[in-house]
């Protein structure tokens, strides 16, 4: 699994950093940050309850 963020796209309001503190970081630049591009298994359902709660659409999830 891999983990994608348009930084374009973010607008910085923290919801994947606050469902999946392991993977994503608002940077003071106020855009999302990944922290590890590529995942386990194990944190999938993680993951992917954070891209799914970008109300921006950034984030993708790929396998």
């Amino acid at each position: 699994m891999r983990i994608e963020a348009d930084r374009a796209k973010c607008d910085g309001l923290g919801m994947c950093e606050a469902m999946a503190p392991d993977f994503f970081e608002v940077g003071a630049d106020g855009t999302v940050a990944v922290l590890d591009e590529h995942s386990g298994e194990e944190h999938r359902q993680d993951v992917t309850a954070a891209v799914d709660a970008c109300p921006v659409l950034a984030l993708k999830v790929r396998d």
